[in-house]
């Protein structure tokens, strides 16, 4: 497969059950919350063709399938605001949120969009600010306790 959008195309048809027209729904949300949302392939290795990935100036969330679920991953979920609760799952760590959708799952679509609008946003932010430069300052050595 030559582009992302390919393997994304491929993943959805291979798939052929619920879990690829949940993952085809979650893509057009995506793009329907953001147009220049790119799609990239990431983490191929041999156990695995890959995993989808959806960008803007960065990660905004992947679109993994598993056995049960559709999960998608926000790679800075940890700090996005999410009123509604869409977050059901990696609740514990502080950078990953993410949200397992189950077979028969309703989407709430503005809510996904509006947390997909504030991801990028988070991303767009991340890029604007300049990153503080290093001091030059030599730090101060501690006292032996010798």
């Amino acid at each position: 497969m030559d582009s992302a959008s390919a393997f994304i195309d491929w993943k959805i048809k291979e798939l052929g059950d619920w879990r690829g027209k949940m993952l085809a729904k979650v893509r057009d949300i995506i793009h329907k919350a953001d147009p220049d949302i790119v799609e990239e392939r990431k983490w191929v290795k041999p156990s695995s063709p890959g995993t989808p990935v959806f960008s803007h100036d960065g990660i905004v969330c992947t679109g993994e399938t598993h056995k049960s679920v559709v999960k998608m991953t926000f790679a800075r979920g940890a700090s996005l605001k999410d009123p509604k609760h869409l977050f059901n799952s990696s609740l514990e760590g502080n950078m990953r949120r993410a949200i397992d959708i189950h077979e028969g799952e309703k989407i709430d679509e503005a809510a996904l969009k509006d947390l997909i609008r504030a991801a990028v946003a988070l991303n767009l932010k991340g890029k604007a600010e300049p990153k503080p430069k290093p001091s030059n300052k030599p730090k101060p050595r501690r006292k032996s306790p010798l």
